[in-house]
């Protein structure tokens, strides 16, 4: 199984991470090794190196702030520093097929809260563009044999916090959508438009109905160090497939 890119080249991964609290843990991981910090926009982040037997790897992170803006600027900004690889990890609303704590990999992304219906195109298409971006199917892969029971899905993605069950069933079927969330396919766009593989790796916190925000402040403020401790699994995984041949 190996990760092909755009360019054969030592292997630079950005990460964007949303929110501070989903941030804290991987940067408590990162602070106890050597980093430098990083900023862009304001924004705090790092860069630190991971290395395995067969390779090593550049990491740069950035706490981007919640929202599909935010998102859309930090993974630009990883993009035109050189990364050859995004990772996103977060917590998400659970729409339908998943429960609370489940693990899951976003397989297709939409843009929830982009309506041209009106006009006459589909709900969350964009005209001249692609309105269903895939995630990259090596990177799934890669993923899949450190998380094997992770489940997979579409994720819509809009800047609205989900917590009624009319919209969440609406999401379920219109787009047979898994979970929901405010930044993924943002990210999912620049990773498309630039041709670079992204993975998203999502933690359900809540099933997005009328107590959504209790149960997600729960989950949200709760310290667990899961998804940093699989995200840094994963790219290790991710160096041990990539070819390193120029």
């Amino acid at each position: 199984m190996i990760l092909t890119v755009n360019k054969m080249e030592n292997l630079k991964i950005g990460i964007v991470v949303a929110d501070n609290d989903e941030y804290k843990p991987l940067a408590d991981i990162i602070e106890n090794g050597n980093f430098e910090n990083y900023s862009f926009l304001k924004r705090i982040g790092h860069k630190f190196y991971i290395e395995t037997e067969n390779g090593r790897a550049e990491v740069v992170s950035i706490l981007s702030g919640i929202g599909k803006v935010n998102a859309t600027a930090a993974a630009m900004h990883l993009v035109d520093i050189g990364c050859n690889c995004l990772l996103n990890f977060g917590l998400s609303g659970g729409i339908s097929g998943v429960r609370r704590n489940d693990l899951c990999f976003t397989d297709r992304f939409l843009e929830h809260d982009f309506d041209l219906s009106g006009i006459g195109y589909k709900p969350c298409e964009k005209p001249s563009q692609k309105y269903i971006y895939d995630a990259n199917k090596e990177l799934l892969n890669i993923a899949k044999s450190v998380i094997p029971n992770a489940k997979i899905g579409t994720a819509v993605s809009g800047d609205k916090f989900i917590c009624d069950a009319k919209t969440r069933d609406f999401f379920k079927e219109e787009f047979n959508a898994m979970s929901c969330d405010m930044e993924t396919a943002a990210i999912a766009y620049i990773a498309d438009f630039s041709d670079v593989p992204l993975l998203c790796l999502r933690r359900i916190s809540d099933d997005a109905g009328d107590d959504a925000l209790e149960t997600y402040r729960e989950m949200n403020t709760s310290g667990e160090t899961v998804l940093a401790d699989y995200i840094i699994e994963i790219i290790k995984a991710i160096i041990e497939s990539y070819n390193y041949e120029k």
